[in-house]
């Protein structure tokens, strides 16, 4: 955590020229990357830093004209240590939505205005706690409560489970996730081939949020770099994502690229090389 070089990623950042990075708070390990005196109310000390590498991050993305956006799960069913503390019943899940968006909350006012926006994960319409038990504006409520314009999405899979629609009206974008990317739509894997979704403006015309795509582009497709070793190189090439940003860009659709990141805080040289190329 200490060792998180943050100038260095942003200077990297900057060489790619894009235009906003969504960057994980934390993903279902029990552990925060930006302090929360809420939880440490409740579970004690230890799931949260003294360092605020979020807000680190933040502010100097802002420096350089890059919008942050925050990314937190939706809920916390792998992370049973935290279980009792956030009331996690999925006979009802009132109690938890009550406590984790007073816990989202106190992230929003502390990074105010310099978030543009919240990628809300695992919003998956399971038995242990379906989209229709969710109090929508309680969540869009805590997400906004910091800047009352940030630009929220909620995932459920997205096109992974063929669901390219947002999950409430609060939405803003469409979250997107996807196992790859083709010039004419993302890619999911049914029965593990995968398939083209298409994205055509008749579809985009008739999409209630702007449309988003997520998918990995570099580490073997994987969501997030687990050492030791290299991150391997990109899975496309710069002809390729010239194609597909040229896509998506003439029907209005944001792309965000997932890419490997080291513990220090740096983006693997090959991807650098690719991003830093594209026109």
């Amino acid at each position: 955590m200490n060792s998180f070089d943050i100038n260095h990623l942003v200077d990297q950042i900057a060489q790619t020229k894009a235009r906003w990075l969504i960057f994980t708070v934390g993903q279902n390990t029990g552990y925060y990357a930006s302090p929360n005196q809420y939880l440490d109310s409740l579970a004690g000390p230890g799931h949260t830093p003294e360092r605020d590498l979020v807000l680190e991050l933040a502010k100097a993305l802002a420096k350089i004209g890059v919008r942050f956006i925050a990314y937190l799960p939706g809920e916390i069913k792998a992370v049973t240590s935290l279980h009792q503390v956030f009331g996690w019943n999925p006979d009802d899940q009132r109690e938890f939505q009550r406590k984790y968006t007073t816990f989202i909350r106190e992230y929003s006012e502390r990074y105010g205005s310099l978030c543009s926006g919240w990628w809300i994960d695992g919003c998956y319409n399971w038995r242990a706690f379906p989209n229709s038990a969710r109090d929508w504006p309680l969540w869009t409520s805590a997400l906004r409560a910091g800047n009352p314009q940030a630009a929220l999405a909620f995932n459920d899979g997205c096109f992974l489970v063929k669901h390219p629609y947002p999950l409430t009206p609060g939405q803003d974008f469409l979250s997107g996730e996807s196992d790859g990317l083709d010039p004419t739509g993302p890619l999911a894997k049914d029965k593990g081939r995968p398939e083209l979704i298409r994205l055509t403006a008749e579809f985009l015309d008739q999409l209630p949020c702007v449309g988003h795509v997520l998918a990995p582009i570099d580490d073997n497709g994987r969501w997030g770099h687990r050492g030791p070793g290299e991150i391997a190189p990109p899975l496309y090439s710069r002809d390729q994502m010239e194609s597909t940003i040229s896509s998506y860009s003439r029907l209005g659709i944001g792309l965000t690229m997932n890419v490997g990141i080291y513990q220090e805080g740096a983006i693997g040289d090959s991807t650098l090389k690719l991003l830093s190329q594209l026109r």
